[in-house]
């Protein structure tokens, strides 16, 4: 594993976060989040694809309700795909004075399902300015036992999460996407809060993964629960094995997207060909969503490493240099590497003709899924 990860830690301390923290297991974050929740004293700001209506959903709203009924601020922006629409479950943290805002509904119109695909994925909570979580995790008790990476950032930085909230929350009904797509890089430090939006074309957050993999000197490594990157990202991996820089990507056995998983597999052969190397994490389904380089850049987001992230839905990440997110993102791998095992070629190789057709049958779906 000292092959696969390389550790710079050559910059000042002053840049560095001094209070920040890495959840990859969901029982300890949702414990965490609801203990920041418990002691808010200002405002709640949610943001949430899936906020599920059972025992960890109601735990979360009950706690929401207990603040807004306390006179916090409580916002709620939840997505109208990942979860239900016609639940009243979150009504009662309207009744005790909180909002709660549905992202896009779904409606009737020509390209129903290109334009109904473009979701909000994120993830999200901020607290009092002065706490701000982000990552993979949905709230839902399905996906306790689930391998997640999230952060718990307790600085300045807050505030500009803050920001990102409540750009996304004014317009959560609004279908101008044209404006959409011009939301600005947020800097901090070495660090870059960067806000996907739909796009066919513009695709910053594709575009700045290339660019990272371009540059690579030593290590990448690919952490995310749906492996379908594009021809584009195909290339830049397999160029960056050229250069001698040793290329893994680290993705669930069984994901909970069986289709996906299928699809995914027409891939992976072709890319162990090319030197780079795959590996399955086997305990769960890996929910994780990140990109490792050199040991000191990351990417740490929402997004998954596929077409619908990258074109469809609004994401966020966060992407640079920090000396302790690097070290606890070094930790979290090469724990999730020692339950992974190897991509097996020849079990590839002896895929059967059904299989195969099933695999070309999906294939198009890989930019909706």
């Amino acid at each position: 594993m000292g092959n696969i990860v390389y550790l710079c830690n050559t910059q000042s301390r002053n840049m560095e976060l001094q209070n920040v923290k890495l959840f990859d297991d969901n029982l300890e974050l949702y414990s965490s989040q609801l203990a920041d929740i418990e002691n808010a004293q200002e405002y709640i700001f949610l943001e949430v694809f899936r906020f599920n209506e059972d025992a960890m959903g109601q735990k979360y709203c009950m706690a929401l309700a207990k603040k807004a009924s306390q006179g916090i601020r409580v916002k709620v922006l939840v997505d109208a795909w990942g979860t239900k629409q016609d639940s009243d479950f979150l009504k009662p943290i309207v009744d005790a004075g909180g909002e709660v805002r549905f992202f896009q509904k779904l409606y009737l119109t020509f390209n129903f399902i290109s334009n109904n695909h473009r979701r909000n994925h994120r993830k999200l909570l901020v607290i009092d300015n002065k706490i701000a979580y982000m990552g993979s995790a949905n709230i839902s008790a399905y996906s306790l036992v689930w391998r997640e990476l999230n952060l718990r950032i307790e600085d300045r930085m807050a505030r500009l999460f803050k920001k990102a909230f409540l750009d996304n929350y004014a317009l959560y009904r609004k279908f101008d996407f044209e404006k959409m797509r011009f939301k600005r890089n947020i800097f901090y430090k070495r660090m870059i809060i960067m806000q996907e939006v739909p796009s066919r074309n513009r695709q910053r957050l594709r575009h700045k993964y290339e660019s990272l993999i371009n540059n690579a000197k030593k290590s990448i490594i690919i952490e995310t629960p749906y492996f379908l990157p594009s021809s584009r990202l195909r290339k830049a991996l397999a160029v960056a094995v050229q250069r001698g820089v040793h290329v893994t990507v680290v993705t669930p056995k069984h994901s909970d997207v069986q289709t996906v998983d299928i699809i995914r597999r027409h891939y992976l052969g072709k890319m162990f060909e090319q030197g780079i190397e795959i590996k399955f994490y086997t305990p769960s389904n890996l929910h994780a969503k990140c990109v490792f380089i050199d040991g000191d850049t990351f990417s740490i987001t929402s997004a998954n490493f596929d077409y619908r992230s990258f074109q469809h839905q609004h994401e966020i990440a966060l992407i640079g240099k920090e000396n302790n997110i690097s070290a606890m993102l070094q930790k979290h791998i090469i724990t999730t590497l020692e339950s992974c095992e190897d991509f097996d070629y020849n079990k590839w190789l002896e895929r059967t003709r059904f299989e195969k057709f099933f695999e070309w049958f999906l294939l198009p779906l890989r930019f909706l899924m």
